[in-house]
């Protein structure tokens, strides 16, 4: 009886630590999941990120050759996003900055 008392013990502490193990594993493959998780933003929101980005620039590039030219194509830019253009409206504010000389933030990378 004490030899099937001592099994027994030894078979549920075993059980208790695979368990164990098992959910130490499932927590660390959901924290990476977490950390590998990118933000994403919407069209929408980089459109307002490029405007924001360009209007930044322009103070400090206010002198390039062809601020005219950026300006416009924000304006243009702008005007896409408005009407839910948002893929022609950041192209437009991506090429406004190019214009100026900065590159544009891409905030996913």
């Amino acid at each position: 009886m004490q030899r099937f008392s001592i099994s027994l013990v030894s078979v549920l502490l075993g059980i208790s630590l695979v368990t164990a193990a098992v959910e130490q594993s499932d927590a660390n493959v959901a924290d990476a999941k977490v950390a590998n998780a990118k933000v994403v933003i919407t069209r929408s929101e980089r459109c307002s990120n490029l405007s924001r980005q360009f209007d930044e620039a322009l103070e400090t590039h206010a002198t390039a050759t062809q601020v005219t030219a950026a300006k416009a194509l924000q304006r243009k830019g702008n005007r896409f996003c408005a009407n839910r253009k948002q893929a022609q409206g950041i192209r437009m504010l991506a090429n406004a900055l190019k214009l100026l000389g900065v590159t544009p933030i891409d905030p996913v990378q």
